[in-house]
This record gives C-alpha cells, structure tokens and sequence, in this order.
C-alpha cells in the first residue's frame, strides 16, 4: 500500500501573556497558578477572549444563531486546502484563474503577507480587505472555510464576515507561516477548535503537505 508520506505545517500563533489582541478586545492573562516546589504540581491559569491568536469564527460572532462552535460537526475543520497568493492587493478581488483552482467544501487560504505586521498597530487598523466579487464566489463555491493572515476579511459593519455567516462558511483569522505552503500542489487543512460553547475558539491550525 501507499505510504503515508508528508509533512505538518504549522500555521498558529502563540498564546502567550499579553500576546497581541484586537483594539477593542481585553488583555490575555496566562500566569502560573501552581509550581512543583510549592505545590507539588505545575498548573496554568488562561483568560482569553475568543478571538486571540489565531482562531476560528462562527457564525453566532456576528450573525443571530443559537449554534455554538463545539456543536458544530468535526468534519468541518478538515479539508482539501487551496492556497490563493494575494499578496500587494489591498481589496482581494476575484481572478478568472480561482474557477478552476476552489473546489466544494475546500479550506481556502489567503496568503496577503499582512502577517509580517502582526504585533504592529496598524496590523489591525490597516488590513487588506476582501471584496464582495470574491465573497459571492467563494459562497457560490460552498467552501468549509476561508482562512487568512489576517485579523478580519473586512471592516465595520463586516459586511463580508456576516455574508459568509450566511453561507455557513466559516473564518479563520491570524494564520501564520502561510509563505512555507507557497510551493505545496496538495496539501490538506486541519483546523481544531475547543470543544466550546461560544461563537469563537483558538484553534491548532496546520497543513498536512503531501509533496
């Protein structure tokens, strides 16, 4: 039989104390709660709102749903990956060449290059942006998931983000080391949250290359 050669990609920030959040978000606090000279045992302590690092949205973020995350099926956090190189356009539009690239119930990633700003202010404040053309797409297409390496495919009022929503497609924001899947003709993503009864969770997300 065929071998299982490949490779996982991570593509996850780190969750660490007073890590890099939204404006408008509170501080992460992760302290040590427990050491093992003291205590006997080592033990963590994390508060965290959803949307630190990287993460997944659903729709309950933005739009009126009663599902949270962790009810929704596992089979949605995996799938084929397709990697769209975005980078240098400010508003991310459609390209003739994606009909033929995006399949249905693929995770699509886009890879701006914006994540080298991660940790900056204007990471957050000046941001590509996704245009409507593609949204309609990508609904269009029934993808799983679109991912990015960015905090948010759009600005206020979201528009983009709640015509997703309604579509059922599902957010990725803050990936990382998107550049390493550059070369990758086929490569599958895996994109875990918690089990969590909220509208969000961080997420392990990484890619499984085959190449």
């Amino acid at each position: 039989g065929k071998s299982c050669m490949g490779k996982l990609i991570d593509l996850s920030r780190d969750i660490y104390d007073n890590m890099p959040v939204y404006p408008s978000d509170d501080n992460v606090r992760l302290h040590r709660s427990k050491y093992l000279e003291r205590d006997k045992y080592v033990n963590h302590k994390l508060e965290i709102e959803m949307h630190a690092g990287t993460h997944i949205d659903a729709p309950m973020h933005l739009i009126e749903s009663n599902i949270h995350i962790g009810e929704i099926p596992i089979d949605r956090f995996a799938g084929r990956g397709v990697m769209l190189d975005v980078r240098n356009e400010s508003i991310i539009k459609y390209k003739d060449e994606y009909a033929d690239m995006v399949k249905e119930s693929d995770i699509v990633l886009l890879y701006t290059g914006h994540g080298e700003k991660y940790g900056t202010e204007s990471y957050y404040t000046d941001h590509p942006a996704v245009d409507k053309g593609l949204a309609d797409f990508l609904t269009g297409r029934k993808i799983k998931m679109l991912g990015m390496d960015l905090p948010s495919p759009d600005y206020y009022p979201f528009e983009i983000h709640k015509k997703l929503f309604e579509n059922n497609i599902l957010i990725i924001e803050n990936l990382t080391n998107l550049p390493v899947l550059s070369g990758a003709k086929n490569f599958y993503v895996l994109a875990f949250p918690l089990k969590i009864r909220a509208e969000a969770s961080p997420a392990r997300v990484a890619a499984w290359v085959e190449d």
